[in-house]
């Protein structure tokens, strides 16, 4: 069953390229990610990105020792508390638990809408310069090479011929890093 469905995707995209070439169409590829990561603006992003981790880290940081002091303290003199107050101090942890936990879900959600903001001016540069690139040299269609690992590669194979990364680069003013080595 696996190999059937291997071989009618491989049919599709032949006949697919057939009729890509029959219909003058000229399909390219790059990676937005590997342009992304060699463009200078990544490390001030990746700098800003890191120090905003760090300062929701510390006052992650804060909380919890202020919770830890909390029920040492709590612990330390529950014996002498009469139940009104000892419910009361309990009731208290419980909700700065509860406190840090939100914190925390809620720096998760913070920490991403910062990553996103920092990251798309980058994105959209990439953008215009793939939209340039394909109109100056007659692309139809560019596709993202992506990252296999979180879905993101929705090329099954293509010719290096085809792939347009370093025109982006030229375009972006970029000098394109040199290619490695094939491994033997």
């Amino acid at each position: 069953m696996k190999t059937r469905w291997i071989f009618m995707l491989a049919l599709l995209a032949t006949t697919m390229s057939v009729k890509a070439q029959d219909a003058g169409l000229k399909i390219g590829y790059t990676n937005a990610e590997y342009i992304l990561s060699n463009m200078p603006e990544s490390k001030q992003i990746e700098s800003d990105l890191k120090t905003y981790q760090q300062q929701l880290s510390t006052q992650m940081e804060a909380k919890g020792k202020d919770f830890q002091t909390k029920v040492a303290d709590y612990r330390q003199n529950m014996e002498n508390m009469i139940p009104e107050v000892r419910a009361d101090k309990e009731q208290e942890l419980q909700t700065l638990q509860q406190s840090i936990q939100k914190f925390e879900q809620d720096a998760q959600a913070s920490l991403q809408r910062k990553q996103g903001e920092l990251l798309q001016p980058a994105y959209d540069k990439i953008q215009k310069a793939i939209d340039e690139v394909a109109k100056a040299n007659g692309y139809t269609h560019i596709l993202n090479s992506g990252q296999p690992e979180v879905g993101l590669n929705i090329i099954l194979y293509a010719k290096e011929e085809y792939n347009i990364s370093d025109l982006v680069f030229k375009q972006l003013g970029i000098e394109p890093p040199a290619k490695e080595a094939p491994a033997k």
